[in-house]
């Protein structure tokens, strides 16, 4: 699912906390990349998949 993926945190500039992730999924054979904002919320389909993905072994990389 999230394959050749960037899988970020971002984060609030005026709290300094992470608000949400930011998938960026590789460009298609047009040079067009899909960018996805996920809410940090556990009724988020989304972030359940983002959750699956960090307990099959991946890692969220931190915020800029």
């Amino acid at each position: 699912m999230f394959e050749g993926c960037t899988i970020k945190y971002h984060k609030d500039t005026m709290t300094d906390k992470n608000t949400s992730i930011m998938v960026t999924y590789p460009a298609n054979e047009n040079g067009i990349s899909k960018a996805l904002s996920v809410p940090l919320d556990e009724a988020n389909t989304d972030y359940q998949n983002i959750l699956q993905w960090v307990a099959d072994g991946n890692t969220i990389q931190e915020a800029d």
